[in-house]
């Protein structure tokens, strides 16, 4: 059965680090919101005079946000359809809070979560001041913003609960709080391609 694993949450909760470590230890390819969207942003911001590494400004997603998802899964699902495995990475903030986003999407392609196992994978910190230690080391021209407005954007960083019609079993609540360590990994696999744990 095909996967479509969802790697979400806050930024420098480390969502892209962990997708990548899975995904080169099963060989599944990754499609990372960021960097699809990327030239196009800068693109799109130059031309409207407005800061090209801006990422989280309200002109920023009323003229990228919702051009950077769609960019995301045209290409993960035309991979789905292909039978190829597929870990997308992003925010997903908005879409994990419709119900039937999910099943929108894979009617695009004619399928659906019956004949497509969708995982979420919600990476989380223990605490708001580590998520803003995280993306100042990570030292990011794009995460200026987010630092210069920190009281409004850690707002964003709230535990969400997903929407979509899966089974428990296939969310998982992911403490990424302390470094990774090949347990945790091989945890995370099992919740992926095998049996479940929800305690990494």
């Amino acid at each position: 059965m095909r996967k479509l694993v969802f790697f979400v949450g806050g930024a420098g909760a480390g969502k892209t680090t962990l997708a990548k470590a899975l995904a080169r230890k099963r060989e599944v390819a990754v499609i990372d919101m960021d960097t699809v969207l990327r030239p196009a942003a800068v693109a799109l911001m130059t031309q409207a005079g407005l800061d090209p590494s801006d990422r989280d400004s309200d002109s920023y997603k009323a003229l990228c946000r919702d051009l950077g998802y769609r960019l995301t899964m045209d290409a993960a699902l035309e991979n789905i359809a292909n039978e190829v495995d597929m870990f997308v990475v992003g925010p997903f903030t908005k879409e994990t809070e419709a119900p039937n986003w999910i099943e929108q999407e894979l009617s695009a392609i004619g399928a659906s979560v019956s004949d497509v196992d969708v995982r979420v994978v919600f990476v989380q910190l223990r605490d708001d001041r580590l998520h803003h230690e995280r993306i100042k080391q990570r030292g990011l021209e794009l995460d200026q913003y987010k630092l210069d407005n920190w009281t409004a954007f850690s707002r964003a960083l709230i535990k969400r609960e997903l929407k979509w019609p899966l089974a428990s079993s296939s969310v998982l609540y992911f403490d990424n709080s302390e470094p990774l360590t090949a347990e945790k990994l091989t945890l995370l696999e099992q919740f992926v391609f095998g049996e479940a744990s929800r305690q990494p």
